[in-house]
């Protein structure tokens, strides 16, 4: 079984997007993820994102997404549609959404999903919503979300490092793999430790940190998840570091999925 591994631009958040692309490149990656689109840009700059991928020979097929409920319902349904359909230009097939924080908007939230998402099946983009505090702060949280908003195209980014991350290790990504598994359709690839100030840090090199991916990963395939994975967050402290670590990371998720039945 083939798994699509991506990585995101985040761990060379410093670097243009071209230079993220090509150092994700050499890594031996296939996909790159972040893929820097809003809902304003213009066809040129779209082109030219698109190109700057293709070129590195990477398929640039997910993106985040951010709903902007601050504009109104309608406005903020008009603002992502557009953003869907500039991720089609682009090439991208996964929008990653960070869901909301303020709760004077989670009814909005559920019903701006349920409007865009029929926009976005027939599009050819999947929304998956993935743990970020707020709205999504645990699994059942990403599960009721899933059902409130009722549509297939709408589904979940599982995050274990941010389910550690965003309730400072109250509660364990690996609890609830077999309830929230036929739901995951992205997987986020992000360890968490906990420092002896009590304060969560994403920044380090997947594996070294309290996630067991192995747990994460097999769990999740055995109910059915078929990928694509992205690497999120690789640590590092300077951009030798950083392309090491990209580089490890892989190896080290080939070696678990080579481990599946």
């Amino acid at each position: 079984m083939v798994f699509t591994i991506g990585c995101t631009t985040r761990p060379f958040k410093g670097c243009s997007f071209a230079e993220a692309c090509k150092y994700i490149a050499n890594a031996g990656y296939t996909d790159i993820g972040f893929v820097p689109i809003r809902w304003d840009n213009t066809p040129e700059q779209l082109a030219e994102t698109r190109k700057i991928a293709e070129d590195s020979g990477l398929n640039p097929s997910m993106a985040l997404s951010s709903p902007k409920l601050q504009l109104g319902l309608d406005g903020a349904v008009d603002e992502f549609k557009k953003h869907i359909d500039n991720a089609v230009k682009v090439g991208v097939k996964w929008l990653v959404e960070l869901g909301i924080g303020d709760a004077k908007y989670y009814n909005d939230y559920f019903e701006l999903m349920r409007r865009v998402s029929p926009h976005a099946q027939q599009a050819g983009i999947n929304i998956s919503l993935k743990p970020h505090g707020g709205i999504s702060l645990t699994a059942q949280n990403l599960i009721d979300a899933v059902e409130k908003v009722n549509h297939p195209a709408f589904r979940i980014s599982y995050d274990p490092g941010n389910i550690i991350y965003y309730t400072k290790g109250n509660l364990r990504p690996e609890t609830d793999i077999d309830k929230i598994a036929p739901l995951v359709t992205t997987l986020i690839i992000k360890d968490c430790i906990i420092k002896d100030d009590g304060n969560p840090d994403v920044e380090i090199k997947p594996g070294t940190g309290l996630v067991d991916f192995n747990k994460v990963i097999l769990g999740l395939i055995s109910h059915g998840f078929r990928g694509p994975l992205y690497v999120e967050c690789a640590g590092g402290k300077n951009i030798d570091e950083y392309n090491e670590n990209v580089k490890a990371t892989l190896v080290f998720l080939k070696e678990i999925l080579s481990k599946q039945i």
